[in-house]
């Protein structure tokens, strides 16, 4: 059966606020409440944290800034996230209610392929549009993780100077990814004058050593102590780092004064028989 013409008009009427209803928006894709675009009354723009990952607002005429890994986000202000990046709340009290910061959606370090590490792929991916392009893909990830790399000292043992009967105490600090096995040496001579490095504590009752990871990432730190103090511990101690990278060692020197060498003499008492 044909549809009455009477049918058409009706339609016509009630197109309009079904699609205002459906929340369509004009030519473009603009939104209806944006109106016309006036680039000349837009703020200033102005310098962007991240200018590689500089936006138009929500209307597409003027330029805004879209925060980078770590910047301020949501509340009024309606500041926006970079691609990658995801707006977290922080904890309560911390910041004006409806903020966060920017942090990337892809949690964890990665390693470069340059060599370098990176907090997080956005941070990797953020360094790739700064970064001379000498062809494309250049800078990406080579895997999650850190880089790994050999032991590097970065506070090697100090030397030490103190008498028998009371302690000795030595540390180093390194760092290297993955985690390496520290070990502490003892530096002395054969008969035949070539370098013995004696692994410590060995069977030395009077020596201690300890290992512990931090307090910063990918290092660890390592303790020796002497007590008590005797001569034959006076000596060059070597801290000696590996993993599968590679290796690496500091040395202090510990220098014992034989307090029974200057042990005051002790003259007879009055009542002593000679």
């Amino acid at each position: 059966m044909p549809r009455s013409p009477r049918l058409f008009p009706l339609l016509l009427l009630l197109l309009p606020p079904l699609a205002a209803g459906l929340g369509t928006r004009g030519a473009g894709g603009r939104r209806p409440e944006c109106g016309p675009c006036s680039p000349e009354r837009c703020p200033a723009p102005g310098r962007c944290a991240a200018p590689g990952i500089a936006a138009r607002d929500e209307c597409g005429c003027c330029a805004r800034c879209l925060g980078p890994e770590g910047a301020r986000c949501g509340g009024r202000a309606g500041a926006r996230c970079g691609p990658g990046l995801v707006c977290a709340s922080r904890a309560a009290g911390t910041a004006p209610e409806g903020t966060g910061l920017c942090v990337c959606a892809q949690r964890g370090a990665v390693c470069g392929s340059d060599g370098r590490s990176y907090p997080s792929v956005c941070a990797l991916r953020l360094r790739a549009q700064h970064a001379p392009r000498a062809h494309p893909g250049h800078l990406h990830k080579a895997r999650d993780g850190p880089c790994e790399f050999a032991p590097v000292v970065v506070l090697p043992p100090r030397s030490v100077h103190n008498v028998t009967g009371t302690q000795a105490h030595l540390s180093c600090k390194v760092r290297a990814v993955p985690a390496p096995v520290i070990t502490w040496r003892k530096v002395t001579q054969s008969p035949e004058g070539t370098q013995v490095l004696e692994d410590l504590p060995g069977d030395h009752v009077n020596i201690a050593v300890q290992v512990q990871g931090g307090p910063s990432d990918h290092e660890a730190r390592a303790w020796i102590l002497i007590h008590p103090l005797r001569k034959e511990d006076e000596g060059v101690y070597q801290c000696h780092s590996a993993n599968v990278v590679g290796e690496a060692q500091s040395h202090g020197t510990v220098t014992v004064t034989d307090l029974s060498k200057y042990q005051a003499p002790r003259f007879p008492a009055p009542g002593d028989h000679l």
